[in-house]
């Protein structure tokens, strides 16, 4: 046997040693930049803990209160419920212009099938739920099996949606009293609670636990893998055996539901059901999406970010009111980090390619 066909041999002399790479992340901004870009999230930690920081120095014990800091999760419980439907519409690279639409209609369904109907009010949240579910997965098969444009799509369906809520709802507000008298159910994600000095609701626990249970799914199912797959490359999930169709379906789906609960918990927030209100909720659920560092690209964010984005929202609206301050300094400083978050990942995304 000559020594090319010795393979046995020739294996047994070779050298054993693992392949090493050079460690390219010198320096603290390579590790730094390599920390952001396995977690999306820290960006936003870091603004929010700065800015509770900067707004506790100039407030004292003003802004650094228990009620005062509950009191933030209060006013964005709800941008926080349709923002959490918004980041798994964008993860798959898409945009859902009508999440506020949705939740206002599903808030209406509620009110006009108990009081119009006289339907039980149990009966009347199952059918806003699942109004707002459908109307969400009819967006999904417009995107996914029509291949329209989420942004034409979910522009047209938010126009469609907010002028059926007018015409539904003759423009008629159920008032909180009323509600409170025949359908308190409809009130139930608006009940407050105390914690020493802190005071909760149940739409506040319900959006910790929402954030906590997508940032699960998201992360160690099989069903977010795909979220992430499908938006970062469709094709090749596609080739990997991703069902994109359903994925995306599901996913606008999901979202209509979640934008049904936000509706849900409108009607605690504000005590009434009011078709005029939540007309901002599209614009602000992409607000904290951005800042929250989910890529508008698709495929990269997690929802913790997305969290983190709302309640950054929160700190600089309470503490530039508590300081004082002119309301138009909110939307400019808010703007400024929209900018910002969107170039932090354009350069995450740059530097990792």
């Amino acid at each position: 046997m000559s020594q090319t066909d010795q393979y046995e041999a020739v294996a047994s002399g070779s050298k054993s040693e693992i392949a090493s790479f050079e460690d390219t992340r010198k320096g603290f901004v390579g590790r730094f930049h390599h920390a952001l870009h396995t977690t999306p999230a820290l960006v936003p930690l870091i603004v929010l803990v700065a800015a509770i920081i900067i707004f506790g120095l100039l407030l004292g014990s003003k802004f650094f209160s228990p009620f005062a800091l509950t009191l933030i999760l209060q006013q964005v419980q709800i941008v926080g419920i349709v923002a959490a439907a918004q980041s798994l519409v964008i993860l798959t690279a898409g945009i859902d212009l009508s999440v506020g639409a949705i939740a206002v209609i599903s808030s209406v369904v509620m009110g006009q099938f108990s009081f119009r109907y006289g339907l039980p009010v149990e009966i009347s949240i199952a059918c806003g739920l699942a109004f707002g579910t459908a109307i969400g997965a009819l967006n999904g098969w417009l995107v996914a099996a029509m291949k329209l444009p989420p942004f034409i799509v979910t522009l047209g369906m938010w126009q469609i949606v907010l002028a059926s809520n007018f015409l539904y709802s003759a423009n008629e507000t159920i008032r909180s009293q009323d509600i409170a008298a025949n359908a308190p159910l409809l009130q139930l994600l608006g009940a407050k609670f105390k914690i020493g000095g802190a005071v909760f609701t149940v739409g506040v626990i319900f959006m910790l636990c929402l954030v906590l249970i997508l940032a699960y799914v998201l992360r160690h199912t099989a069903w977010g893998r795909h979220v992430y797959a499908v938006g970062d490359d469709p094709e090749a999930a596609e080739l990997s055996g991703v069902n994109v169709k359903g994925t995306l379906i599901s996913v606008y789906a999901i979202a209509g539901l979640i934008c049904a609960f936000a509706g849900w918990a409108l009607i605690g927030r504000i005590g009434s059901v009011s078709p005029t209100s939540g007309q901002l909720l599209n614009i602000e659920s992409i607000t904290a999406v951005v800042i929250g560092g989910i890529s508008l690209f698709g495929g990269r964010g997690s929802i913790l970010g997305t969290f983190f984005g709302a309640l950054i929202v929160g700190v600089f609206t309470l503490g530039l009111r508590l300081l004082g301050a002119d309301a138009q300094w909110t939307f400019l400083l808010i703007g400024a980090l929209i900018i910002g978050a969107v170039a932090v990942d354009q350069w995450i995304r740059k530097v990792a390619a």
